[in-house]
């Protein structure tokens, strides 16, 4: 049955009509026209789908929308501000660090959230945290140097 839903996505709160129980990547997709994140396995355990909750990458594939009112979401679309990209963003372009491209939203949305926690991850942590974001096409090299490229950037 479906109930009103208050999310606060990308600095912007929107009241909608939903089943508690639907996944908050369906609403983002759907209600909000947002695709940045992606549904990969529905398992949780690809991390295409991920978003930052309160600072924190989180998946959303399965989790219900319900569980995300009164947290702040941000997506990818919403890590640029004033028409400038996020660090990580930029570093992801400039180190090319993608290639097919479907993990992406995943590897940034966690980068982001391990630099807000850690403005100067060793190369390890970057792995580790990294590591729960499935790369079928192997580009993990280029990955880590984006986010120590991105924290270089973030310190000056």
């Amino acid at each position: 049955m479906p109930q009103d839903i208050t999310l606060h996505v990308n600095g912007k709160t929107k009241t909608i009509s939903a089943d508690p129980q639907e996944p908050l990547l369906y609403i983002l997709r759907e209600e909000f026209g947002l695709k940045g994140a992606k549904y990969g396995c529905g398992l949780l355990q690809c991390g295409a789908c991920t978003v930052i909750a309160d600072a924190l990458a989180e998946t959303t594939c399965v989790r219900p929308c319900a569980s995300f009112e009164k947290v702040e979401i941000t997506t990818l679309e919403g890590l640029s501000k004033n028409g400038e990209l996020h660090p990580v963003q930029k570093a992801f372009i400039e180190t090319q660090a993608a290639q097919c491209g479907y993990c992406v939203n995943g590897m940034i949305m966690t980068a982001v959230a391990l630099l807000k926690e850690n403005s100067s991850p060793t190369e390890n942590e970057i792995r580790e945290a990294l590591n729960p974001v499935i790369c079928r096409c192997g580009t993990h090299s280029r990955f880590i140097k984006a986010v120590k490229m991105a924290s270089e950037n973030i310190k000056s």
